[in-house]
């Protein structure tokens, strides 16, 4: 295997220190717009294992040819795109063009419906992607789309769940929520995203999707249906000493894969974004800085939403001053042997524990090490297929296994199971750590 890996920030610095543990692969390319941070995380990579074979490069990720190109001239057997999903179809048709396989973690980008934006989907995260799964299905070359954290292991426990756990599924509910606090030197609490607000503002602004088995009457595309931003807070209790956190609907790619490959009556996604990060969404997109259309400043085309995120600190710089954990998990509820369940299956990062093994704050590794593994199951032939697919098209079991079991066989990184009641699934019936 050559993997070639485009974006060498937060996540993709992370992948690359991951990466650098593991002999499943002959080379690892790391691209980027600046090549003095490709170099950098060579550098940072290599420092964990000598022989490791990294190389860097410079590309821009938004010239499909110059994607094609890098990968040819360094024979790239697989395209890892870790860059925010601006980019994700110049990388991916490059890919394609060069003969190689491809993943990212995001999906391409969603445009609102027209007419009723809060009712209706109009384009879909990942539609452009699934509309070319048939070119990759006859080029022979596999698309694995979302293999991030969330969309990617969520999507692993959604196969796990339906193949293992239950009998009828109800509803796959992404869930994720944090205790995360940054602070400046002084000590004070700080505003710092734990990953690009570019992509945090495109989430959380765009109208959310869910999926309803009842609307679709046999067409998967029928049953998808949006709301406005911020709809149907609830409290959910998050374990491992995270606790209580409120949560709503927020565009994700979860919602768009998870229906294409398993069986449930309903799917969302629920983000824990906090009463401040609503307020101030709310807030930009009443002034208009949520856009993307550049506007004249003095002579000069800024783009509103780029100025944002430019002024914020980079996600991959925080580590030192954060603390806290975070937690992505899926509670699933419907039936097994003719009872109601309700299962929440997560894998929580710690900040403390990322930046002192790998450096890196705890968004951003827990979302660079699933690719890492992924490509790991590629590489050995227990993965394969051809197309667009998401994760769960996949068995769960060689991935979860892998993901706890200790190095070096696996990466050391357990993961959760929680019981709760099906009457009240929100609420842990574990006790608090």
């Amino acid at each position: 295997m050559r993997v070639l890996m485009i974006g060498a920030g937060g996540v993709g610095d992370a992948a690359a220190k991951i990466a650098a543990e593991r002999a499943y692969y002959e080379l690892w390319v790391v691209a980027d717009y600046s090549r003095e941070r490709a170099e950098a995380t060579v550098a940072a990579a290599t420092a964990r294992r000598g022989d490791a074979p990294f190389v860097a490069a410079q590309v821009d990720a938004s010239d499909e040819e110059a994607v094609a190109a890098l990968a040819r001239e360094h024979g790239a057997t697989h395209v890892f795109n870790a860059v925010d999903p601006r980019f994700v179809m110049p990388i991916f048709q490059g890919a394609l063009a060069a003969g190689a396989d491809y993943l990212d973690m995001a999906m391409s980008l969603s445009t609102p419906h027209p007419e009723q934006p809060h009712e209706l989907p109009g384009v879909k995260l990942g539609d452009r992607q699934l509309a070319m799964a048939g070119a990759w299905e006859s080029a022979g070359r596999l698309a694995l789309l979302g293999i991030g954290v969330e969309p990617g292991l969520s999507d692993v426990f959604a196969r796990y769940a339906a193949d293992e756990l239950f009998d009828e599924i109800d509803e796959l509910g992404t869930r994720d929520g944090a205790n995360l606090v940054v602070r400046d030197e002084a000590g004070h609490e700080v505003f710092a995203p734990g990953f690009s607000m570019w992509t945090i503002i495109e989430e959380c602004l765009n109208p959310p999707v869910v999926w309803e088995k009842r609307r679709a009457a046999g067409e998967v595309e029928a049953g998808f249906a949006t709301m406005p931003p911020f709809a149907e807070p609830e409290i959910f209790d998050f374990p491992e000493g995270i606790g209580p956190v409120e949560c709503v609907h927020v565009e994700h790619e979860e919602v768009l894969l998870m229906p294409r490959w398993v069986d449930a009556q309903r799917v969302t996604f629920k983000y824990g974004l906090g009463e401040q990060m609503i307020s101030m969404l709310k807030m930009l997109h009443e002034l208009g800085l949520d856009s993307t259309e550049p506007v004249d400043v003095k002579g000069v085309a800024v783009s509103p939403r780029d100025v944002v995120a430019a002024v914020l600190p980079d996600p991959g710089t925080i580590g030192p001053r954060m603390t806290g954990k975070t937690c992505a998990g899926l509670l699933v509820t419907g039936t097994k042997d003719g009872r109601p369940r309700a299962v929440y299956l997560y894998h929580v990062a710690d900040n403390e524990v990322s930046m002192r093994d790998y450096d890196a704050q705890a968004v951003v590794w827990q979302t660079a090490l699933n690719p890492v593994i992924a490509l790991e199951l590629l590489s050995t032939g227990v993965w394969s297929g051809s197309g667009a697919k998401g994760p769960e098209a996949f068995d769960a079991k060689p991935f979860l296994e892998l993901l706890a079991a200790p190095a070096p066989y696996g990466y050391g990184s357990p993961w959760g199971f929680e019981e709760r009641d099906p009457q009240a699934p929100n609420r842990s019936t574990a006790p608090s750590a």
